[in-house]
């Protein structure tokens, strides 16, 4: 297979994907802070949260003052739950706002939008 052809077989995958519903923290191993939100694309969530976070402009201005003051390496991204892909699409987002909120309280934490 080329390089052309891998490419053009990758981008095809991608596009195919099914979107990850679901709920994720965010934890700071020095401090015991947690922050949780919801996502449609859980599987590359962190992604897009630590490129914020490197660059210093994430609009979680709690989350970035503490990734500034400790740096990357006291922080981890935990999947806390995932949907099932048969979920009804109409429910998603009020059952993510009914998780997410739950698992706020159990692990009092704040919130990522």
């Amino acid at each position: 297979m080329t390089d052309r052809e891998f490419r053009k077989a990758a981008i095809a995958a991608y596009k195919e994907r099914k979107p990850a519903h679901g709920v994720y923290a965010v934890l700071c191993t020095a401090t015991g802070e947690a922050w949780v939100g919801r996502s449609r694309h859980l599987d590359t969530q962190r992604n897009g949260l630590w490129f914020a976070l490197r660059q210093g402009s994430s609009p979680h201005r709690a989350l970035q003052a503490a990734w500034t003051l400790h740096g990357e390496r006291e922080f981890r991204f935990e999947e806390l739950e995932r949907l099932r892909e048969d979920f009804p699409e109409l429910n998603r987002p009020d059952e993510l706002k009914k998780r997410q909120a739950l698992w706020r309280a159990r692990l009092h934490a704040a919130a990522l939008p």
